[in-house]
């Protein structure tokens, strides 16, 4: 049995704003494909125009010129009532919701389906609730929307396009002004609605950690408005990534995947003892402080890592310490004595 995969094609798209006199391109002839099942991840720098793209993209703005399909078909060709069960997003204003319920909130998204009056059937109320279960909310569904977190609230405007049953959502920034956990909740949220539902999950975002852990596809959009696309390891791996994103204050750990601060060092000590978790994070905290853990190669380290502690060897004699923190306190005493 064949399954069909959403898509939404650009095709030599150009985007901006029409003016008197004649139109700002931010984005000129770009081209690239969002694919069903997959979390995709739009980011770029402010001002590279990321929401003015993916608001194009949900038909919110006209183009400038080029196309955009969905599912082979030209979104020009879509009505208004078609779009609406086609495609739901998510923007990053807060809704002025009053005294709105999160249930009353959330069924707003059967609003294509509920005909003139907006009333809403027992499946209607089914598949809200439905919904709200999905992205963790359900005991929410009593409480006033203003009496939200962040977090919660941006999980209600998720479940509000999850009850619009779009095979495609896109959001505009759905993890701003979150504190790092609600951010990792939505992220993986995101993730699993793409890869459980087939859905089309478009978003744009700074988080840029997050999005190289999460997404299965990254879109890269410079200030030029040209695109770079492809899996985070792929780009990473053809150095995209890095002519993207780094300068002299951060470089890319192809370790860990991530972007990390260029600390520059200044002096090297060696490093022994056991190698546990403490070992790795003291090495953290050298290189952060400038100092590079260096291999012993067989001699009696400068920094060991021992039982209950860590042992320094400074000059002639030996230090003790308990913590990582009073490690580097005594180097850096050290170095300045020096």
């Amino acid at each position: 049995m064949t399954t069909t995969v959403h898509t939404i094609e650009i095709a030599d798209l150009s985007i901006g704003y029409k003016t008197r006199n004649g139109a700002k391109t931010i984005g000129h002839r770009m081209s690239a494909t969002v694919r069903g099942g997959e979390l995709t991840c739009l980011l770029g720098r402010n001002g590279a125009g990321k929401s003015t793209l993916l608001r194009t993209m949900a038909g919110f703005l006209p183009k400038l010129s080029g196309a955009v399909s969905i599912d082979g078909k030209d979104m020009s060709e879509y009505s208004a009532a078609k779009m609406a069960r086609t495609v739901s997003i998510v923007l990053t204003e807060k809704p002025d919701t009053g005294n709105m319920t999160v249930a009353e909130l959330v069924a707003l998204g059967r609003s294509p389906y509920t005909g003139f009056w907006g009333r809403c059937s027992d499946d209607d109320r089914r598949v809200a609730y439905r919904a709200m279960a999905t992205v963790g909310i359900g005991e929410l569904a009593r409480r006033r929307v203003a009496s939200l977190s962040d977090g919660e609230r941006q999980k209600a405007m998720i479940a509000k396009a999850l009850a619009q049953q779009t095979p495609v959502m896109l959001l505009d920034e759905p993890t701003a002004f979150l504190d790092f956990t609600s951010k990792a909740e939505v992220m993986r949220l995101l993730r699993q609605i793409s890869h459980e539902t087939g859905k089309i999950v478009f978003m744009s975002t700074h988080d840029l950690d997050l999005a190289l852990q999460a997404a299965d596809t990254l879109w890269l959009m410079d200030n030029g408005g040209k695109l770079a696309t492809g899996a985070p390891e792929d780009l990473a791996l053809d150095g995209r990534l890095e002519a993207f994103f780094g300068h002299g204050d951060t470089v890319f750990d192809t370790a860990t995947g991530l972007f990390v601060m260029n600390h520059a060092t200044t002096t090297a000590t060696t490093v022994g003892g056991l190698r546990d978790r403490r070992y790795d994070m003291l090495c953290k905290a050298l290189r952060r402080n400038g100092i590079e853990p260096a291999d012993p190669c067989g001699a009696t380290p400068e920094v060991e890592v021992a039982e209950g502690g860590y042992v320094m060897r400074m000059g002639n004699g030996l230090q003790h310490a308990a913590t990582i923190a009073e490690v580097m306190r005594a180097l850096c005493r050290n170095r300045k004595q020096q």
